[in-house]
């Protein structure tokens, strides 16, 4: 079992879990790393470029951890709301026949 996980179920995914703590520590820490990074960068202080590049391997990082759990819920999500809209083209459609 990885420190990670990859693979989640819509339910589970739903549930507050490691890897969402992980994700709202790391989630500050890349807006702040970024931006000073850009100010320093603009100024062309060296700090500034390496400040960029770890902020951007942390934005990929976070992204890395917590999109197969966005992915799962939006997944189950689009299943329903499909559901949904045929249900409620078939009563539209009752309706017009029967109406």
């Amino acid at each position: 079992m990885s420190f990670i996980r990859r693979t989640w179920t819509a339910r589970e995914a739903d549930e507050w879990t490691r890897e969402d703590l992980i994700t709202v520590i790391i989630s500050p820490l890349c807006y702040i790393i970024l931006t000073l990074g850009v100010l320093w960068s603009l100024l062309l202080q060296p700090i500034g470029f390496i400040m960029l590049g770890v902020g951007g391997l942390l934005t990929f990082i976070m992204h890395w951890i917590i999109d197969p759990k966005l992915r799962s819920i939006s997944e189950e999500y689009e299943k329903k709301q499909k559901e949904y809209l045929e249900d409620l083209e078939r009563s539209v459609r009752w309706e017009e026949k029967h109406g």
